[in-house]
């Protein structure tokens, strides 16, 4: 009889998770770690590293730190290579940094669309690029992109989100289709309305006793009729992580409370 919950457990597996010194991408590498997986994670300064293994320390987490800019490919190989030999094989690869520049599309300088599409589009294809081999050559991989509801949606000052963001989302299903038959599964996570310390004045009740506009807007929008948290995240990522997933490829899988599949509340 299939133990079904053993396929969920990550004991023995090394994940990098990029960019997950805090936020959304610390919240996946915690549910990576609790389901047994080693936790493995960069970010572009040594302070901004030593502060991330401070919060993996406070949460009884031993994870590895790296200096790496995602977007320099020869860094990428580097460190990919150290952590083969510090840690392991990368098992599971979690495409979390990114970057949102919220300006109105004909004001928008190229530079500025340039940037965000390397971080949130080219980083990911140069991250998947340095840890397949391994995956190939140790017959099995996990690859998961943090897609989002732009993967799908338009909204006013993020075009070049939502092209990174849809472009992303491409990716993830050109991977599962090139890589598949080497066991290697790519998918995506679409996290919905995050409720972040970012966030957090979009959610404080007004002088006037209402909810600020664009709290009703999500609430009004989200069948939950709540905002995410970064844990919500953890559940479906360690889905994606394990063996439950091995006949999973390709799939966006929208962590949203339901935002993508509803029209919004009638007036």
């Amino acid at each position: 009889m299939n133990n079904y919950a053993q396929n969920f457990d990550l004991t023995g597996k090394v994940a990098l998770v990029t960019g997950a010194s805090y936020g959304i991408g610390f919240a996946i590498a915690k549910a990576l770690s609790a389901a047994g997986a080693t936790i493995c994670f960069n970010d572009l300064k040594q302070e901004f590293v030593d502060k991330g293994l401070a919060n993996y320390e406070a949460e009884g987490i031993k994870a590895h730190g790296y200096v790496c800019n995602v977007c320099d490919e020869e860094g990428v190989q580097a460190m990919v290579a150290k952590i083969e030999e510090e840690v392991g094989v990368i098992d599971i690869l979690v495409n979390n940094a990114g970057i949102i520049k919220r300006i109105p599309m004909h004001e928008m300088a190229a530079a500025d669309f340039r940037q965000v599409i390397d971080v949130d589009l080219n980083a990911p294809f140069i991250c998947s690029k340095a840890v397949i081999p391994s995956m190939i050559k140790k017959g099995h991989g996990k690859i998961i992109n943090i897609c989002s509801m732009m993967s799908e949606l338009g909204r006013e000052t993020v075009s070049a989100y939502a092209a990174a963001k849809g472009g992303l989302k491409m990716l993830t299903r050109n991977i599962a289709s090139e890589y598949g038959k080497y066991n290697i599964q790519c998918n995506g996570i679409g996290p919905g309305y995050i409720a972040t310390p970012q966030t957090a004045p979009l959610r404080e009740i007004q002088p006037d006793g209402e909810r600020h506009p664009f709290d009703k807007f999500i609430i009004g929008r989200t069948p939950a009729e709540r905002w995410g948290e970064a844990d919500d995240l953890g559940g479906p990522a360690v889905f994606l992580a394990s063996n439950a997933s091995d006949f999973v490829n390709g799939h966006i899988l929208y962590v949203d409370g339901g935002i993508a599949a509803y029209i919004g509340k009638q007036p």
